[in-house]
């Protein structure tokens, strides 16, 4: 059951902590009373006391729609308007459960972030995000998980890893009973049947269904590379790129073939080495002489042959050859030059 709070993803085992500063949210209400295991300032000690129950009580009051439960009929209330759609974002359609949230949402667009983290100078639009952001300076991860003893910055992140353990996975597909440990995976899920892809690139048009997958279309367009070697400071625009790259300094080879214990660096390479090694399947055909081959690459070669191609040109000369190896010799015999 997914609770409907910012607190749903309490461990029960920590200490519900308080502590108390002087600080002014953007509404200009004094809010001295900070919950530190959900990051929500609260104005008064009554209000402190209620919001307490979060976490000690059962939450009685359960939507229709998505199974969030709340401590109140009112609270549940409040949260149907994500459903109906009463408090909606004009600029980008988000329903929110209140006008207060729609508010803080709005400074999303309007790029208003009135807390600044004193380390780093980063900007947020709420107090919860500052807080959780300090602690990529502090190193504070206040919530351990109970069996592995990992330790994470926001209780959420905690919630979300123990179903690791547990093997639950709360949110299932109406259509074809897929289940999933989040719920915004099985809204990304969804989307198959949908057809739904929001996320649109504004140079090419093309369409995404999930955010990240726009991200990473973006550095076709752009040329980034964030992604560093440390030790080569060769640059990718994919993390798993970086992940594959690094296995040529640490020769790291986790793929092993089951029938000869062969390892290699990158799965593709495993799978080649298995049509080559250890199948007799050969499902490309020559169209000239009906030769068969095991790879695609082993045929485009061999047609070579045929239609007397050679598509291997030397830089230095107008040279030409049918196969690689014919080409590095020349490079070798011609130019002193290896490629």
């Amino acid at each position: 059951m997914e609770f409907g709070t910012e607190a749903d993803s309490r461990d029960e085992s920590q200490p519900f902590e308080i502590k108390t500063e002087d600080i002014t949210e953007h509404d200009d209400k004094p809010r001295p009373h900070l919950v530190t295991v959900c990051n929500k300032w609260l104005t008064t000690k009554g209000s402190l006391n209620r919001h307490k129950q979060i976490f000690t009580e059962e939450n009685m009051y359960s939507c229709n729609e998505c199974e969030k439960s709340f401590l109140s009929e009112n609270s549940l209330r409040h949260h149907k308007y994500i459903h109906t759609g009463k408090y909606k974002c004009t600029e980008c359609g988000k329903c929110c459960q209140s006008s207060s949230i729609l508010a803080r949402h709005r400074q999303s667009h309007s790029g208003e972030k009135p807390f600044e983290c004193s380390v780093c100078s980063e900007r947020f639009t709420e107090a919860g995000g500052l807080v959780v952001h300090s602690r990529i300076h502090s190193g504070e991860k206040p919530f351990e998980c109970s069996v592995c003893s990992k330790r994470f910055t926001r209780a959420g992140d905690l919630v979300v890893h123990s179903r690791i353990h547990s093997g639950e996975k709360p949110f299932e597909c109406s259509v074809c009973s897929k289940r999933f440990t989040q719920t915004g995976h099985l809204v990304v899920h969804s989307r198959i049947y949908s057809g739904e892809k929001p996320y649109k690139c504004h140079m090419c048009d093309k369409a995404f269904c999930e955010s990240g997958r726009l991200n990473k279309h973006m550095r076709v367009h752009t040329g980034d590379k964030p992604y560093k070697c440390h030790m080569c400071y060769k640059a990718f625009s994919r993390s798993g790129d970086l992940n594959t790259h690094m296995r040529v300094h640490t020769g790291e080879k986790p793929y092993k073939c089951s029938l000869c214990n062969k390892s290699f660096s990158q799965s593709s390479s495993l799978q080649s080495h298995k049509r080559h090694a250890h199948s007799n399947r050969r499902p490309y055909h020559c169209p000239y002489c009906g030769k068969t081959f095991k790879t695609n690459v082993e045929l485009k070669r061999h047609v070579c042959i045929h239609t007397g191609a050679k598509p291997y040109s030397c830089r230095h000369c107008s040279e030409c050859f049918t196969w690689h190896c014919q080409l590095k010799t020349h490079m070798l015999k011609s130019h002193t030059e290896g490629t």
